[in-house]
């Protein structure tokens, strides 16, 4: 009997660990991000890295840029389409002035619970909730860069100075 108990007991629980908890939990993915990941590629020393954290519920996307040797930045956003291909903005993570200088560290570190607005043109790639950004992220459809610009003469002039994204990862 005392046997029986012992093995019932040691069944149970070796169950209640392979069994899948009923607890959800936050999602992480995330990217390193560099020039030559550009289209097309660029000549900068600048490297950064984008981590994500999706909370467990769905509803919020928190998030961290760190860069380094990148100067002049003014936005970093998520972008719909996959390796290879430019695409449009469907999530802004950062915007603001030129920095006009140099940035080392912490680029941005929020969150945000939906994409870009859809409704006034702020997000042509269709995605309406944050589900729409987790399923292309998922598939392969979306990557994230860093966007510079001196604010002198012409653009694309070398680093500090590309508008269009200086550097890219995919997620």
């Amino acid at each position: 009997m005392r046997r029986a108990t012992y093995l019932a007991v040691v069944v149970t629980l070796a169950l209640g660990v392979a069994a899948p908890s009923a607890t959800a939990q936050p999602t992480i993915f995330g990217t390193t991000l560099s020039g030559a990941e550009e289209v097309p590629a660029r000549e900068t020393p600048a490297r950064g890295v984008a981590i994500f954290k999706l909370s467990a519920d769905g509803t919020e996307l928190s998030y961290r840029i760190v860069v380094s040797n990148i100067e002049n930045v003014f936005a970093a956003h998520i972008h719909c389409n996959v390796a290879g291909m430019n695409g449009p903005i469907g999530v802004t993570l950062f915007d603001d002035d030129p920095a006009g200088g140099p940035v080392r560290g912490v680029l941005v570190a929020d969150s945000v619970t939906a994409p870009d607005d859809p409704v006034i043109g702020d997000n042509p790639c269709g995605w309406v909730t944050l589900d729409d950004v987790v399923e292309d992220v998922e598939a392969g459809g979306a990557y994230v860069n860093v966007h510079t610009n001196d604010g002198v003469g012409a653009i694309n002039t070398g680093p500090g100075d590309f508008p269009m994204g200086e550097i890219r990862g995919q997620l």
